[in-house]
Parts: structure tokens; C-alpha cells; sequence
């Protein structure tokens, strides 16, 4: 047993539970697989508390991962090109994924070739603020790339 103004050792459970009830705690089984098992002599709502607030940080500095989108056709115009290019450089540079999506309407889906020529110098174009994640692929009428952006040097 371990606790707070507790002499850390191996005490019997009437002996564990008389002293948490002279403290006016509780008595807290810590880890049930251990020989013999450990408990923990504490204010249990106070410990629940504890417990949630550290989860609640851990959770809190995590990364969140924001996937923002990109759409084009096979037969995009230079000038449509460099303007979802430059809002895909600002994505990149925000810290946001970036999805490249090419997409084919009715007939225009004998042009793979060029949605695909389209992604890889839509990529080419962005290599010094990200890497390519995913590489361009056919998903029935799409063809979709992923571009991740590069880690900041510190």
C-alpha cells in the first residue's frame, strides 16, 4: 500500500481499510495484477478529477490534421492551374494536408493520361513546401493525390 502520510509496505485489506476510513479517504486498488496488489490510500472523486484533466491535456496536444481539398479538371487552364497551385502553397505553409483531385465528367474520361500529367506537375510544382503522401490514383471518375506539407525546420 502507498499513500500520502502512509508508510509505503504490505499491510493486510482490514488494516488497508481502517487506516483509509481514519483519513477519511479511500482505499484505491492501483494495480490488481501485481503480487501482491497495489493500492493507494487517496480522495477518489479528487483522483477521477486528476485523471480526466491529464487526459484532457494529452488530447489537447495532439495534432489535429486538416485535409483541405483541391479540384480540377483534365483540361485546366494555366491560369486556373497557378491559382488553386497558390492556395495550395498556403495550405502547405498553414500546416494543412492538401488533396488534389482531377475530376472526369461524361466523355472527358478518356483524358487519364492528362489528369495524371496535371497532378504530377501540380506536385512537381509544390516539392519545397510538401512531399507527396499519396500518389495519383483512378477512383472511378476521380484521380486523387494527397500532398502533405514539409515538418518546419526549428
Amino acid at each position: 500500500m502507498v499513500g500520502e502520510n502512509i508508510e509505503p509496505g504490505i499491510y493486510n485489506f482490514k488494516e488497508a481499510l481502517t487506516m483509509a476510513e481514519n483519513l477519511e479517504l479511500d482505499l484505491v486498488e492501483i494495480s490488481p495484477t501485481a503480487n501482491p496488489p497495489v493500492c493507494r490510500i487517496v480522495d477518489y472523486k479528487k483522483f477521477l478529477y486528476e485523471l480526466k484533466k491529464k487526459q484532457k491535456e494529452i488530447k489537447a496536444k495532439t495534432a489535429k490534421v486538416v485535409v483541405k481539398e483541391i479540384r480540377m479538371g483534365p483540361q485546366t487552364d494555366e491560369h486556373d492551374f497557378n491559382f488553386k497551385l497558390k492556395h495550395a502553397r498556403s495550405f502547405l505553409q498553414e500546416g494543412a494536408k492538401v488533396k488534389v483531385e482531377v475530376f472526369f465528367r461524361g466523355r472527358s474520361i478518356v483524358y487519364k493520361d492528362q489528369g495524371e500529367i496535371i497532378l504530377l506537375k501540380f506536385a512537381q510544382e509544390l516539392m519545397e513546401f510538401g512531399k507527396v503522401e499519396k500518389l495519383p490514383l483512378l477512383e472511378g471518375k476521380r484521380m486523387i493525390m494527397i500532398i502533405a506539407p514539409k515538418k518546419a525546420a526549428v
